[in-house]
Protein backbone atom coordinates (compact mmCIF):
# COMPACT_ATOMS: atom_id res chain seq x y z
CA UNK A 1 0.00 0.00 0.00
CA UNK A 2 1.62 3.02 -0.83
CA UNK A 3 1.72 6.16 0.84
CA UNK A 4 0.67 10.27 0.07
CA UNK A 5 2.56 12.88 0.89
CA UNK A 6 1.64 13.85 3.96
CA UNK A 7 1.52 10.48 5.23
CA UNK A 8 -2.30 9.23 4.72
CA UNK A 9 -3.01 5.83 2.80
CA UNK A 10 -4.55 7.12 -0.70
CA UNK A 11 -6.52 4.07 -1.04
CA UNK A 12 -5.97 3.59 -4.37
CA UNK A 13 -4.24 -0.31 -3.40
CA UNK A 14 -6.99 -1.23 -1.47
CA UNK A 15 -9.66 -2.41 -4.06
CA UNK A 16 -6.80 -4.51 -5.91
CA UNK A 17 -5.23 -6.36 -2.62
CA UNK A 18 -8.27 -7.72 -0.53
CA UNK A 19 -6.39 -10.65 0.93
CA UNK A 20 -5.72 -10.01 4.68
CA UNK A 21 -2.00 -10.18 5.44
CA UNK A 22 -1.07 -9.17 1.60
CA UNK A 23 0.94 -6.25 2.52
CA UNK A 24 3.31 -8.32 5.10
CA UNK A 25 3.88 -10.63 2.52
CA UNK A 26 5.03 -8.06 0.20
CA UNK A 27 7.50 -6.48 2.51
CA UNK A 28 8.86 -10.59 3.19
CA UNK A 29 9.58 -10.26 -0.33
CA UNK A 30 11.49 -6.40 -0.71
CA UNK A 31 13.29 -7.67 2.63
CA UNK A 32 14.07 -11.50 2.60
CA UNK A 33 16.74 -11.23 5.46
CA UNK A 34 13.92 -9.97 7.80
CA UNK A 35 11.59 -11.06 9.84
CA UNK A 36 12.87 -15.09 9.87
CA UNK A 37 12.81 -14.57 13.84
CA UNK A 38 10.88 -16.18 16.00
CA UNK A 39 8.36 -13.96 18.12
CA UNK A 40 8.21 -10.52 16.49
CA UNK A 41 8.76 -11.05 13.27
CA UNK A 42 5.92 -10.29 11.11
CA UNK A 43 5.68 -7.23 13.04
CA UNK A 44 9.23 -6.01 12.69
CA UNK A 45 8.97 -5.81 8.83
CA UNK A 46 6.52 -3.39 8.53
CA UNK A 47 8.48 -0.20 9.94
CA UNK A 48 11.66 1.84 9.11
CA UNK A 49 13.10 1.35 12.52
CA UNK A 50 12.76 -2.44 12.43
CA UNK A 51 15.48 -3.19 9.95
CA UNK A 52 18.18 -2.34 12.62
CA UNK A 53 16.62 -3.26 16.26
CA UNK A 54 20.03 -1.67 17.66
CA UNK A 55 21.71 -2.77 21.34
CA UNK A 56 18.64 -3.05 24.01
CA UNK A 57 18.13 0.50 25.53
CA UNK A 58 19.44 0.46 29.53
CA UNK A 59 16.75 -1.12 31.79
CA UNK A 60 15.08 -2.86 29.06
CA UNK A 61 14.87 -7.08 29.97
CA UNK A 62 17.03 -8.67 27.66
CA UNK A 63 16.18 -11.73 25.28
CA UNK A 64 16.56 -14.06 28.73
CA UNK A 65 14.33 -11.92 30.75
CA UNK A 66 11.13 -12.59 32.09
CA UNK A 67 8.61 -11.17 30.08
CA UNK A 68 10.70 -10.25 26.79
CA UNK A 69 9.75 -12.78 24.61
CA UNK A 70 5.88 -12.60 25.73
CA UNK A 71 5.68 -8.92 24.46
CA UNK A 72 7.56 -9.90 21.54
CA UNK A 73 4.67 -11.87 20.65
CA UNK A 74 2.06 -9.87 21.68
CA UNK A 75 3.30 -6.79 19.35
CA UNK A 76 3.66 -8.80 16.05
CA UNK A 77 0.00 -10.26 16.80
CA UNK A 78 -1.46 -6.87 17.75
CA UNK A 79 0.43 -4.74 15.05
CA UNK A 80 -1.08 -6.37 11.17
CA UNK A 81 -5.04 -7.15 12.75
CA UNK A 82 -6.19 -2.87 12.32
CA UNK A 83 -4.09 -2.51 9.25
CA UNK A 84 -5.90 -5.79 7.16
CA UNK A 85 -9.73 -5.06 8.60
CA UNK A 86 -8.77 -0.97 6.84
CA UNK A 87 -7.97 -3.60 3.99
CA UNK A 88 -11.06 -5.28 3.98
CA UNK A 89 -13.35 -2.57 4.63
CA UNK A 90 -11.53 -0.45 1.34
CA UNK A 91 -12.42 -3.79 -0.40
CA UNK A 92 -16.03 -3.69 0.52
CA UNK A 93 -16.77 0.13 -0.12
CA UNK A 94 -14.99 0.04 -3.52
CA UNK A 95 -17.25 -2.99 -4.66
CA UNK A 96 -20.10 -1.39 -3.32
CA UNK A 97 -19.26 1.68 -5.01
CA UNK A 98 -18.37 0.06 -7.96
CA UNK A 99 -22.19 -1.69 -7.67
CA UNK A 100 -23.63 2.07 -7.78
CA UNK A 101 -22.25 3.11 -10.43
CA UNK A 102 -23.23 0.51 -12.69
CA UNK A 103 -26.70 0.85 -11.59
CA UNK A 104 -26.82 4.36 -12.02
CA UNK A 105 -25.03 3.54 -16.02
CA UNK A 106 -28.04 1.28 -16.54
CA UNK A 107 -30.28 4.33 -16.08
CA UNK A 108 -28.17 6.18 -18.87
CA UNK A 109 -28.56 3.20 -20.88
CA UNK A 110 -32.39 2.98 -21.01
CA UNK A 111 -32.82 6.58 -21.35
CA UNK A 112 -30.77 6.16 -24.13
CA UNK A 113 -33.12 3.35 -25.67
CA UNK A 114 -36.30 5.50 -24.64
CA UNK A 115 -34.54 8.54 -26.93
CA UNK A 116 -33.61 5.87 -29.65
CA UNK A 117 -37.23 4.00 -29.51
CA UNK A 118 -39.32 7.32 -29.27
CA UNK A 119 -37.31 8.71 -32.76
CA UNK A 120 -38.92 5.72 -34.55
CA UNK A 121 -41.58 6.52 -37.61
CA UNK A 122 -45.26 6.23 -37.14
CA UNK A 123 -47.13 4.01 -38.79
CA UNK A 124 -49.81 5.55 -40.36
CA UNK A 125 -53.53 4.29 -38.52
CA UNK A 126 -55.59 5.30 -41.42
CA UNK A 127 -59.39 3.61 -42.23
CA UNK A 128 -58.03 1.82 -44.88
CA UNK A 129 -55.43 -0.04 -42.68
CA UNK A 130 -57.65 -1.21 -40.36
CA UNK A 131 -60.04 -2.58 -42.45
CA UNK A 132 -60.18 -6.39 -42.09
CA UNK A 133 -60.14 -9.12 -44.72
CA UNK A 134 -61.95 -12.94 -44.21
CA UNK A 135 -60.17 -15.49 -45.10
CA UNK A 136 -62.19 -19.07 -45.26
CA UNK A 137 -60.53 -22.07 -42.94
CA UNK A 138 -61.62 -25.58 -44.78
CA UNK A 139 -63.33 -28.29 -42.22
CA UNK A 140 -60.53 -30.32 -41.58
CA UNK A 141 -62.11 -33.92 -42.43
CA UNK A 142 -63.29 -32.47 -45.74
CA UNK A 143 -62.61 -34.10 -49.20
CA UNK A 144 -64.25 -35.10 -51.91
CA UNK A 145 -67.82 -35.88 -51.66
CA UNK A 146 -68.59 -39.28 -50.94
CA UNK A 147 -71.64 -39.94 -52.57
CA UNK A 148 -70.23 -38.63 -56.31
CA UNK A 149 -67.04 -40.76 -55.21
CA UNK A 150 -66.68 -44.26 -57.18
CA UNK A 151 -65.35 -47.07 -55.73
CA UNK A 152 -61.84 -47.80 -56.69
CA UNK A 153 -60.94 -50.05 -59.24
CA UNK A 154 -57.93 -52.38 -59.56
CA UNK A 155 -57.51 -51.69 -63.00
CA UNK A 156 -56.38 -48.41 -62.02
CA UNK A 157 -53.72 -49.84 -59.87
CA UNK A 158 -52.47 -52.79 -61.70
CA UNK A 159 -49.22 -52.55 -62.98
CA UNK A 160 -48.29 -52.68 -66.88
CA UNK A 161 -46.90 -56.29 -68.21
CA UNK A 162 -43.51 -56.58 -68.47
CA UNK A 163 -41.66 -56.33 -71.58
CA UNK A 164 -39.71 -59.13 -73.38
CA UNK A 165 -37.40 -59.64 -75.72
CA UNK A 166 -39.48 -62.03 -77.79
CA UNK A 167 -42.93 -60.50 -78.39
CA UNK A 168 -44.25 -63.80 -79.58
CA UNK A 169 -43.45 -65.75 -76.46
CA UNK A 170 -46.22 -67.11 -74.09
CA UNK A 171 -47.66 -64.86 -71.97
CA UNK A 172 -46.67 -67.00 -68.56
CA UNK A 173 -43.40 -66.47 -69.23
CA UNK A 174 -43.48 -63.11 -69.00
CA UNK A 175 -45.55 -63.46 -65.46
CA UNK A 176 -42.80 -65.07 -63.89
CA UNK A 177 -40.22 -61.59 -63.93
CA UNK A 178 -39.26 -61.12 -60.53
CA UNK A 179 -39.84 -57.32 -61.31
CA UNK A 180 -43.07 -57.48 -62.35
CA UNK A 181 -44.13 -59.47 -59.81
CA UNK A 182 -42.91 -56.53 -56.70
CA UNK A 183 -44.36 -54.06 -58.69
CA UNK A 184 -47.43 -55.85 -58.45
CA UNK A 185 -47.71 -56.68 -54.91
CA UNK A 186 -46.69 -52.99 -54.43
CA UNK A 187 -49.77 -52.14 -56.82
CA UNK A 188 -52.16 -54.92 -54.42
CA UNK A 189 -51.38 -53.16 -51.15
CA UNK A 190 -52.00 -49.26 -52.92
CA UNK A 191 -55.29 -50.86 -54.35
CA UNK A 192 -56.56 -52.25 -50.59
CA UNK A 193 -55.67 -48.92 -48.91
CA UNK A 194 -57.68 -46.50 -51.27
CA UNK A 195 -60.61 -49.14 -50.59
CA UNK A 196 -59.97 -49.09 -47.09
CA UNK A 197 -60.34 -45.62 -46.75
CA UNK A 198 -62.72 -45.09 -48.97
CA UNK A 199 -65.25 -47.25 -47.40
CA UNK A 200 -64.11 -45.67 -44.19
CA UNK A 201 -65.63 -42.28 -45.84
CA UNK A 202 -68.49 -43.33 -46.33
CA UNK A 203 -69.17 -45.05 -42.64
CA UNK A 204 -68.27 -41.69 -41.33
CA UNK A 205 -70.49 -39.87 -43.70
CA UNK A 206 -73.43 -41.90 -42.24
CA UNK A 207 -72.47 -40.13 -39.08
CA UNK A 208 -74.50 -38.10 -36.85
CA UNK A 209 -71.55 -36.87 -34.83
CA UNK A 210 -69.51 -35.90 -38.03
CA UNK A 211 -72.32 -34.14 -39.23
CA UNK A 212 -72.40 -32.31 -36.09
CA UNK A 213 -69.22 -31.09 -36.04
CA UNK A 214 -69.61 -29.59 -39.31
CA UNK A 215 -72.45 -27.90 -39.20
CA UNK A 216 -70.70 -25.88 -35.69
CA UNK A 217 -67.99 -25.57 -38.30
CA UNK A 218 -69.91 -23.45 -40.70
CA UNK A 219 -71.93 -21.90 -38.10
CA UNK A 220 -68.13 -20.72 -36.76
CA UNK A 221 -66.99 -19.59 -39.91
CA UNK A 222 -70.46 -18.01 -40.98
CA UNK A 223 -70.25 -15.86 -37.36
CA UNK A 224 -66.47 -15.03 -38.23
CA UNK A 225 -67.67 -13.54 -41.61
CA UNK A 226 -70.33 -11.77 -40.42
CA UNK A 227 -68.11 -10.06 -37.67
CA UNK A 228 -65.58 -8.81 -40.06
CA UNK A 229 -68.67 -7.55 -42.43
CA UNK A 230 -70.05 -5.88 -39.42
CA UNK A 231 -66.86 -4.46 -38.61
CA UNK A 232 -65.60 -3.09 -41.84
CA UNK A 233 -69.21 -1.52 -42.35
CA UNK A 234 -68.97 0.24 -39.19
CA UNK A 235 -65.59 1.23 -39.52
CA UNK A 236 -67.23 2.82 -43.00
CA UNK A 237 -69.66 4.52 -41.14
CA UNK A 238 -67.49 5.74 -38.64
CA UNK A 239 -65.61 7.10 -42.41
CA UNK A 240 -68.37 9.19 -43.25
CA UNK A 241 -68.46 10.68 -39.93
CA UNK A 242 -65.10 11.34 -39.89
CA UNK A 243 -65.17 13.77 -43.64
CA UNK A 244 -68.11 15.60 -42.32
CA UNK A 245 -66.20 16.63 -39.41
CA UNK A 246 -68.21 15.22 -36.83
CA UNK A 247 -66.04 15.85 -33.63
CA UNK A 248 -66.81 12.21 -31.97
CA UNK A 249 -65.30 10.54 -34.86
CA UNK A 250 -62.43 12.26 -35.47
CA UNK A 251 -61.48 12.30 -32.51
CA UNK A 252 -61.40 8.54 -32.10
CA UNK A 253 -59.55 8.23 -35.34
CA UNK A 254 -57.06 10.40 -33.87
CA UNK A 255 -56.69 8.69 -30.07
CA UNK A 256 -56.92 5.52 -32.28
CA UNK A 257 -53.70 6.81 -34.24
CA UNK A 258 -52.25 8.51 -31.06
CA UNK A 259 -52.14 4.98 -28.82
CA UNK A 260 -51.03 3.34 -32.08
CA UNK A 261 -47.66 5.60 -32.44
CA UNK A 262 -46.72 4.41 -28.17
CA UNK A 263 -46.35 0.79 -29.03
CA UNK A 264 -42.65 1.41 -29.64
CA UNK A 265 -42.51 2.30 -26.00
CA UNK A 266 -44.78 1.07 -23.92
CA UNK A 267 -42.96 1.05 -21.04
CA UNK A 268 -43.17 4.80 -20.99
CA UNK A 269 -46.23 5.55 -20.47
CA UNK A 270 -47.41 8.71 -22.41
CA UNK A 271 -50.90 9.45 -22.95
CA UNK A 272 -52.40 11.71 -25.48
CA UNK A 273 -56.00 12.81 -25.74
CA UNK A 274 -57.36 14.90 -28.49
CA UNK A 275 -59.98 17.64 -29.04
CA UNK A 276 -61.70 18.42 -32.49
CA UNK A 277 -62.97 21.78 -32.90
CA UNK A 278 -64.76 21.74 -36.27
CA UNK A 279 -64.83 25.50 -36.22
CA UNK A 280 -61.23 26.27 -37.02
CA UNK A 281 -61.13 22.62 -38.18
CA UNK A 282 -58.23 22.12 -35.26
CA UNK A 283 -57.30 19.02 -33.05
CA UNK A 284 -55.79 20.22 -29.64
CA UNK A 285 -53.60 17.62 -28.19
CA UNK A 286 -53.21 17.22 -24.73
CA UNK A 287 -49.74 14.93 -23.80
CA UNK A 288 -48.71 13.43 -20.46
CA UNK A 289 -45.56 14.04 -19.89
CA UNK A 290 -43.00 11.34 -18.30
CA UNK A 291 -41.91 12.12 -14.67
CA UNK A 292 -38.89 14.39 -14.44
CA UNK A 293 -37.13 11.61 -12.12
CA UNK A 294 -36.80 9.53 -15.16
CA UNK A 295 -33.54 11.63 -16.28
CA UNK A 296 -30.69 10.21 -14.17
CA UNK A 297 -29.49 13.09 -12.04
CA UNK A 298 -26.16 11.31 -11.00
CA UNK A 299 -22.79 9.95 -13.29
CA UNK A 300 -22.32 7.64 -10.41
CA UNK A 301 -20.30 7.44 -7.25
CA UNK A 302 -16.71 7.83 -6.03
CA UNK A 303 -15.00 6.69 -3.43
CA UNK A 304 -13.54 8.92 -1.00
CA UNK A 305 -10.00 9.12 0.75
CA UNK A 306 -11.93 8.44 4.27
CA UNK A 307 -13.87 5.30 2.86
CA UNK A 308 -17.42 7.08 2.39
CA UNK A 309 -19.03 6.55 -0.69
CA UNK A 310 -20.40 9.83 -1.99
CA UNK A 311 -22.60 10.62 -5.19
CA UNK A 312 -21.17 12.55 -8.14
CA UNK A 313 -24.55 14.51 -9.52
CA UNK A 314 -24.75 15.41 -12.97
CA UNK A 315 -24.95 19.26 -14.50
CA UNK A 316 -27.97 20.69 -14.15
CA UNK A 317 -28.50 21.91 -17.27
CA UNK A 318 -27.10 18.38 -18.61
CA UNK A 319 -30.21 16.81 -17.02
CA UNK A 320 -32.40 19.39 -18.47
CA UNK A 321 -31.12 18.93 -22.05
CA UNK A 322 -31.71 14.93 -21.77
CA UNK A 323 -35.05 15.86 -20.31
CA UNK A 324 -35.55 18.22 -23.44
CA UNK A 325 -34.36 16.00 -25.94
CA UNK A 326 -36.85 13.43 -25.05
CA UNK A 327 -39.99 15.37 -24.50
CA UNK A 328 -39.51 16.52 -27.82
CA UNK A 329 -39.23 13.44 -29.78
CA UNK A 330 -42.31 12.63 -28.40
CA UNK A 331 -44.16 15.90 -28.96
CA UNK A 332 -43.09 15.37 -32.85
CA UNK A 333 -44.40 11.24 -32.62
CA UNK A 334 -47.73 12.77 -31.27
CA UNK A 335 -47.97 15.42 -34.28
CA UNK A 336 -46.85 13.03 -36.80
CA UNK A 337 -49.24 10.05 -35.89
CA UNK A 338 -52.14 12.87 -36.25
CA UNK A 339 -51.26 13.80 -39.65
CA UNK A 340 -50.36 10.36 -40.75
CA UNK A 341 -53.59 9.39 -39.83
CA UNK A 342 -55.43 12.47 -41.53
CA UNK A 343 -55.43 11.22 -45.32
CA UNK A 344 -59.12 13.25 -46.53
CA UNK A 345 -57.40 16.06 -45.01
CA UNK A 346 -59.52 17.21 -42.44
CA UNK A 347 -57.61 18.75 -40.15
CA UNK A 348 -56.41 22.39 -41.14
CA UNK A 349 -54.40 22.32 -37.97
CA UNK A 350 -53.15 20.78 -34.79
CA UNK A 351 -52.19 22.36 -31.31
CA UNK A 352 -50.34 20.16 -28.83
CA UNK A 353 -49.69 20.67 -25.10
CA UNK A 354 -47.19 18.99 -22.99
CA UNK A 355 -48.09 18.85 -19.49
CA UNK A 356 -45.83 17.63 -16.37
CA UNK A 357 -48.45 16.00 -13.85
CA UNK A 358 -47.01 15.64 -10.59
CA UNK A 359 -48.66 14.09 -7.63
CA UNK A 360 -49.42 16.77 -4.76
CA UNK A 361 -49.80 19.41 -7.81
CA UNK A 362 -53.40 20.89 -8.19
CA UNK A 363 -52.84 21.90 -11.55
CA UNK A 364 -50.54 20.37 -14.16
CA UNK A 365 -47.47 22.50 -15.51
CA UNK A 366 -47.65 22.58 -19.14
CA UNK A 367 -43.70 22.87 -20.33
CA UNK A 368 -44.06 22.63 -24.09
CA UNK A 369 -46.68 23.79 -26.66
CA UNK A 370 -46.77 23.47 -30.82
CA UNK A 371 -49.71 25.76 -32.93
CA UNK A 372 -48.44 24.26 -36.54
CA UNK A 373 -50.81 24.59 -39.22
CA UNK A 374 -51.00 22.02 -42.46
CA UNK A 375 -47.86 23.26 -44.55
CA UNK A 376 -45.81 23.06 -41.30
CA UNK A 377 -46.94 19.60 -40.13
CA UNK A 378 -46.57 18.21 -43.71
CA UNK A 379 -42.63 19.52 -43.34
CA UNK A 380 -42.45 17.93 -40.23
CA UNK A 381 -40.11 14.50 -39.82
CA UNK A 382 -38.79 12.44 -36.93
CA UNK A 383 -35.73 12.22 -36.34
CA UNK A 384 -33.99 9.60 -37.78
CA UNK A 385 -32.42 7.18 -35.08
CA UNK A 386 -29.18 6.83 -36.61
CA UNK A 387 -28.37 9.99 -37.24
CA UNK A 388 -25.60 11.43 -35.01
CA UNK A 389 -24.99 14.22 -32.87
CA UNK A 390 -22.25 16.71 -33.40
CA UNK A 391 -20.22 17.51 -30.53
CA UNK A 392 -17.61 19.71 -29.91
CA UNK A 393 -15.04 20.51 -27.52
CA UNK A 394 -15.35 24.56 -27.67
CA UNK A 395 -19.12 24.92 -26.46
CA UNK A 396 -21.05 25.10 -23.86
CA UNK A 397 -23.14 22.61 -21.95
CA UNK A 398 -25.64 24.28 -23.76
CA UNK A 399 -24.50 22.52 -27.19
CA UNK A 400 -26.32 19.24 -27.22
CA UNK A 401 -29.78 21.17 -26.79
CA UNK A 402 -28.97 23.23 -29.79
CA UNK A 403 -28.02 20.94 -32.16
CA UNK A 404 -30.68 18.28 -31.11
CA UNK A 405 -32.53 17.89 -34.22
CA UNK A 406 -36.36 16.96 -32.51
CA UNK A 407 -35.72 20.12 -30.10
CA UNK A 408 -34.68 22.18 -33.56
CA UNK A 409 -37.47 20.59 -35.53
CA UNK A 410 -39.68 21.36 -32.74
CA UNK A 411 -38.89 25.28 -32.68
CA UNK A 412 -39.17 25.52 -36.43
CA UNK A 413 -42.62 24.80 -35.90
CA UNK A 414 -42.70 28.09 -33.38
CA UNK A 415 -43.26 25.50 -29.88
CA UNK A 416 -42.73 27.14 -26.82
CA UNK A 417 -40.63 25.10 -24.67
CA UNK A 418 -39.66 25.78 -20.92
CA UNK A 419 -36.07 26.97 -20.37
CA UNK A 420 -35.88 24.95 -17.06
CA UNK A 421 -38.23 22.11 -16.88
CA UNK A 422 -36.85 21.17 -13.28
CA UNK A 423 -37.03 24.81 -11.91
CA UNK A 424 -40.40 24.51 -12.59
CA UNK A 425 -40.52 27.04 -15.49
CA UNK A 426 -44.04 26.84 -17.40
CA UNK A 427 -44.81 27.99 -20.71
CA UNK A 428 -48.02 29.44 -21.97
CA UNK A 429 -50.70 26.89 -24.23
CA UNK A 430 -51.35 28.09 -27.69
CA UNK A 431 -55.06 27.00 -27.10
CA UNK A 432 -56.77 25.18 -24.28
CA UNK A 433 -58.35 21.83 -24.99
CA UNK A 434 -62.02 23.21 -24.22
CA UNK A 435 -65.34 23.32 -25.83
CA UNK A 436 -65.87 22.03 -29.79
CA UNK A 437 -67.39 26.05 -30.34
CA UNK A 438 -64.86 28.07 -27.87
CA UNK A 439 -64.59 31.61 -27.27
CA UNK A 440 -62.07 33.56 -29.72
CA UNK A 441 -59.96 34.61 -26.81
CA UNK A 442 -59.14 30.85 -26.59
CA UNK A 443 -58.43 30.26 -30.25
CA UNK A 444 -54.75 30.24 -31.00
CA UNK A 445 -53.31 31.88 -33.01
CA UNK A 446 -53.22 29.71 -36.36
CA UNK A 447 -56.92 28.53 -35.36
CA UNK A 448 -57.57 32.78 -35.46
CA UNK A 449 -55.99 32.83 -38.42
CA UNK A 450 -57.89 30.13 -40.38
CA UNK A 451 -61.16 31.20 -38.96
CA UNK A 452 -60.46 34.48 -40.39
CA UNK A 453 -59.87 33.67 -43.55
CA UNK A 454 -62.54 30.78 -43.76
CA UNK A 455 -65.02 33.60 -43.01
CA UNK A 456 -63.51 36.49 -45.66
CA UNK A 457 -62.72 33.51 -48.52
CA UNK A 458 -66.30 31.74 -48.54
CA UNK A 459 -67.66 35.62 -48.49
CA UNK A 460 -66.12 35.81 -51.72
CA UNK A 461 -62.73 37.16 -51.15
CA UNK A 462 -59.98 34.95 -52.68
CA UNK A 463 -56.35 35.20 -53.50
CA UNK A 464 -55.89 35.18 -49.27
CA UNK A 465 -52.27 36.03 -48.76
CA UNK A 466 -51.37 36.62 -45.08
CA UNK A 467 -48.36 39.29 -44.51
CA UNK A 468 -47.80 39.30 -40.76
CA UNK A 469 -49.36 37.30 -37.89
CA UNK A 470 -48.94 37.02 -34.52
CA UNK A 471 -50.84 36.11 -31.18
CA UNK A 472 -53.22 38.70 -31.48
CA UNK A 473 -54.29 39.03 -35.09
CA UNK A 474 -53.05 39.03 -38.39
CA UNK A 475 -52.91 41.19 -41.85
CA UNK A 476 -53.37 40.07 -44.77
CA UNK A 477 -54.53 41.41 -48.49
CA UNK A 478 -57.13 39.57 -50.55
CA UNK A 479 -58.89 39.84 -54.00
CA UNK A 480 -62.21 39.56 -54.86
CA UNK A 481 -64.24 38.55 -58.28
CA UNK A 482 -66.54 41.77 -59.32
CA UNK A 483 -69.79 41.05 -58.53
CA UNK A 484 -69.31 39.06 -55.07
CA UNK A 485 -70.05 40.43 -51.85
CA UNK A 486 -66.54 41.80 -51.67
CA UNK A 487 -65.26 42.92 -54.88
CA UNK A 488 -61.99 44.50 -55.70
CA UNK A 489 -58.46 44.65 -53.58
CA UNK A 490 -58.82 44.34 -50.20
CA UNK A 491 -56.59 44.92 -46.81
CA UNK A 492 -57.55 43.16 -43.95
CA UNK A 493 -56.51 43.65 -40.40
CA UNK A 494 -58.15 41.03 -38.06
CA UNK A 495 -57.48 41.16 -34.32
CA UNK A 496 -58.83 40.04 -31.12
CA UNK A 497 -58.56 41.50 -27.72
CA UNK A 498 -61.02 43.07 -25.36
CA UNK A 499 -59.13 46.78 -25.65
CA UNK A 500 -61.55 48.72 -27.99
CA UNK A 501 -59.72 49.92 -31.67
CA UNK A 502 -58.95 53.23 -31.56
CA UNK A 503 -59.37 55.73 -34.30
CA UNK A 504 -55.43 55.36 -34.76
CA UNK A 505 -55.48 52.07 -35.65
CA UNK A 506 -57.89 53.07 -38.63
CA UNK A 507 -55.78 55.53 -39.90
CA UNK A 508 -52.91 53.15 -40.19
CA UNK A 509 -54.99 50.97 -41.71
CA UNK A 510 -56.11 53.39 -44.21
CA UNK A 511 -52.31 54.17 -44.85
CA UNK A 512 -51.71 50.35 -45.69
CA UNK A 513 -54.71 50.65 -48.33
CA UNK A 514 -52.88 53.50 -50.33
CA UNK A 515 -49.05 51.61 -49.88
CA UNK A 516 -50.87 48.16 -51.06
CA UNK A 517 -52.50 50.30 -53.93
CA UNK A 518 -55.77 48.42 -52.90
CA UNK A 519 -59.49 49.63 -52.81
CA UNK A 520 -61.02 48.82 -49.68
CA UNK A 521 -59.67 47.81 -45.69
CA UNK A 522 -61.57 45.65 -43.56
CA UNK A 523 -60.54 45.90 -39.80
CA UNK A 524 -62.28 43.25 -38.18
CA UNK A 525 -62.05 43.05 -34.07
CA UNK A 526 -63.70 39.98 -32.04
CA UNK A 527 -64.26 42.77 -29.16
CA UNK A 528 -65.68 46.11 -30.03
CA UNK A 529 -64.73 50.04 -31.87
CA UNK A 530 -63.94 53.15 -30.44
CA UNK A 531 -66.87 55.97 -30.53
CA UNK A 532 -63.88 57.64 -32.16
CA UNK A 533 -63.04 55.34 -34.73
CA UNK A 534 -66.51 55.24 -35.30
CA UNK A 535 -66.80 58.68 -36.42
CA UNK A 536 -63.50 58.47 -37.76
CA UNK A 537 -65.07 56.35 -40.55
CA UNK A 538 -68.21 57.94 -40.97
CA UNK A 539 -66.03 60.52 -42.42
CA UNK A 540 -66.00 61.08 -46.48
CA UNK A 541 -62.10 60.28 -46.65
CA UNK A 542 -62.26 57.05 -44.77
CA UNK A 543 -65.31 55.74 -46.18
CA UNK A 544 -63.45 53.08 -47.78
CA UNK A 545 -62.65 51.65 -44.67
CA UNK A 546 -65.46 48.97 -43.23
CA UNK A 547 -66.04 47.53 -39.70
CA UNK A 548 -66.88 44.32 -38.09
CA UNK A 549 -67.33 43.88 -34.50
CA UNK A 550 -67.46 40.75 -32.32
CA UNK A 551 -71.19 40.42 -33.02
CA UNK A 552 -70.41 40.71 -36.47
CA UNK A 553 -67.90 37.93 -36.39
CA UNK A 554 -70.28 35.43 -34.96
CA UNK A 555 -72.61 36.50 -37.35
CA UNK A 556 -70.74 35.74 -40.00
CA UNK A 557 -69.33 32.95 -38.42
CA UNK A 558 -73.05 31.52 -38.00
CA UNK A 559 -73.39 32.53 -41.31
CA UNK A 560 -70.81 31.13 -43.53
CA UNK A 561 -69.64 28.54 -41.58
CA UNK A 562 -72.80 27.04 -39.77
CA UNK A 563 -70.95 27.19 -36.08
CA UNK A 564 -71.60 29.96 -33.40
CA UNK A 565 -68.61 31.52 -31.91
CA UNK A 566 -68.65 33.66 -28.72
CA UNK A 567 -66.95 36.69 -29.66
CA UNK A 568 -65.80 37.37 -25.98
CA UNK A 569 -66.35 36.73 -22.31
Amino acid sequence: MQDSADGQPDGTATVQFPRPGFLASVFREFHPDQGQGQGGGQGQGLGPDAADPGPAAPGTPDDGAPGGGSSGGAASGDGPAEPEESIAAHGRAAALTHHRTLTVQAEHDRLADLLRRAALPVSAMDFESQLRHYEPRPYPADGPETGSEAEPRWADFAPAGPATADPDGAPARRLLDSGYQRELAQARLAHQRSLREWRTRRAEADNPAVDESRRVHEAAEEARARAVREYNESLEECRRAYRLSEPAAVESLLERALAAAETATQDLPAPCRAVFRPLTRTAVLDLDLPPLDLVPSLTGYRLAPDGDIVPVPRPPADRATDYLRLVARLALRALQAADAVDTDEILAGVVLNGWLREPGTAEPLCLVSVDADRDALARTRLLPPATPYEERDDEGVYADAEQDEALVRLRQLGAAVTPDPYGRVGVQPAAQAGAAVPAAPDLSANEFAQLVRDLLTRGGLAEWSVRLRGPAGLVATGEGAPGSALPGRWVVWASRGAEPVSAEEIATLAEAVQEESAERGLRLTTGRFADEALDLTGEESHRHIHLVDGDGVSELARTHLGLPLAAGR
